[in-house]
């Protein structure tokens, strides 16, 4: 059984409402994100010893990324939970979390995942994959505003936050499950975007997330193979690794990146990013979470062209 806990400001983002599940343990953290923004310091704001394991994608087969899972545990018993980011917009990774799940299960860890940029655009089934707590954020694939976030919670989870001694105000969750009952949030809620996300939860349903999920699969493949066949790379070494919301590739070697994404913006009205930390310059994140049609696709792939043709001639 999992309580579904909404959070408004300010516990609007994951901030560490997770955190304050366990006690002052060590925990595992797999990250996929470029290294200036996800190296975690050795101890986090509220106690907690992280010990972080890398994969941006470069990793394969997923074997690999298992088996430093594995031996990150074991050469840290003191573990009790492992952290996951599902899907990580800055390098457009994502992880296999049925496998992971395996691990978090066999070393009986608490199993939190940072679903803010997959869940409702990416299958992210908690009961299947055995997931203690699910993090999402309305911002994203909820196509509603930012300002709220939802936390999906187990009984094992409850039973951590039971034992926890962290300290908690704004981000107690027995406070909203108590307040749940009542049928009301312990603080103001941001009801503006209560009303928003209530639309785009019913413009979800009608569409059947099915094929949500399946219109964010053709959307990534056309994004992806269009980028291919004109000369990109994708970041990560294996499409088993890419994500269905972002598309990250490298720059080509005789792209200058600022040049590239100010004639795209300026002359094309076309923004995409490029990476962050040591990857700023090196690669190329392209979002089509939502609703993405062929057209803006086409409109995309058009205007990279004509922008490396500009450059090219230039």
């Amino acid at each position: 059984m999992y309580n579904l806990i909404l959070f408004g400001p300010p516990g609007a983002g994951k901030g560490t409402q997770s955190e304050k599940l366990i006690e002052k343990f060590q925990l595992v953290h797999l990250s996929t994100g470029d290294i200036l923004r996800s190296e975690v310091k050795a101890e986090t704001p509220l106690g907690l010893k992280a010990k972080e394991i890398m994969n941006r994608g470069e990793l394969v087969p997923d074997a690999v990324v298992i088996g430093m899972i594995r031996s990150k545990l074991e050469s840290n018993p003191n573990a009790k939970a492992l952290y996951v980011t599902h899907n990580e917009t800055s390098t457009g990774v994502q992880n296999d979390l049925k496998s992971i799940s395996i691990l978090a299960k066999k070393y009986s860890l608490l199993y939190v995942v940072d679903g803010i940029s997959s869940v409702a655009s990416v299958p992210c089934n908690t009961d299947e994959l055995e997931i203690d707590v699910l993090i999402s954020a309305s911002q994203k694939g909820w196509v509603a505003p930012p300002g709220l976030a939802f936390m999906s919670i187990s009984e094992k989870a409850w039973q951590f936050h039971q034992n926890s001694s962290c300290p908690k105000y704004y981000f107690d969750i027995s406070q909203y499950k108590k307040y749940l009952e009542k049928g009301q949030p312990p603080f103001t809620p941001a009801i503006g975007i209560m009303y928003a996300l209530n639309k785009s939860l019913k413009l979800l349903l009608d569409e059947t997330m099915d094929k949500v999920y399946e219109r964010h699969i053709d959307a990534a493949n056309k994004i992806r193979s269009k980028l291919q066949e004109i000369g990109f790379e994708l970041f990560p070494k294996s499409e088993f690794y890419a994500s269905n919301t972002l598309t990250a590739v490298k720059v080509p070697e005789n792209i200058n990146c600022s040049e590239f994404l100010n004639i795209l913006e300026n002359e094309h009205q076309v923004i995409i990013s490029t990476g962050q930390g040591n990857l700023s310059g090196k690669i190329l994140r392209i979002g089509h979470l939502g609703i993405v049609s062929d057209k803006e696709i086409n409109w995309l792939i058009n205007s990279i062209l004509e922008t490396m043709e500009s450059l090219n001639n230039g």
